[in-house]
């Protein structure tokens, strides 16, 4: 994980992406699953999130896995395997249901987003 951390190129985020900061959740020995869950609710978030097409999930300024959106959905909508999803509902935060962006990730996933702010919501060309 530090030699990741230290080796990691600079990427230039050129798709409409949000990037979301996973640093309280995430795990190096996390599934795919896990990471997913972690990276696709519960968020605080405006209109603009219906303008991104990507959702990267970023851990220590590191993109580990980048995701396709398909559909926004109010918090607690759809059913969580790996996390406690009680209280999701009614709280005014999104979740997005997607697949893992294919046609893209190759280009980002263990490269250097940089390290955001203390929201963990970064928007990139919205």
């Amino acid at each position: 994980e530090l030699i990741q951390m230290l080796s990691a190129k600079p990427v230039v985020v050129r798709h409409k992406a949000l990037l979301i900061t996973v640093n309280r959740i995430y795990r190096s020995n996390m599934s795919n699953e896990e990471l997913y869950e972690a990276t696709r609710g519960i968020w605080k978030l405006g209109s603009r999130r219906d303008h991104a097409e990507y959702v990267m999930a970023v851990y220590q300024g590191i993109v580990r896995e980048v995701y396709r959106i398909e559909k926004w959905h109010p918090a607690g909508t759809l059913p969580y395997k790996t996390r406690d999803a009680e209280g999701f509902k009614k709280s005014g935060r999104w979740e997005f249901e997607g697949v893992i962006a294919t046609e893209v990730r190759d280009e980002y996933i263990g490269n250097s987003a940089g390290l955001g702010e203390q929201n963990p919501i970064r928007y990139k060309n919205i």
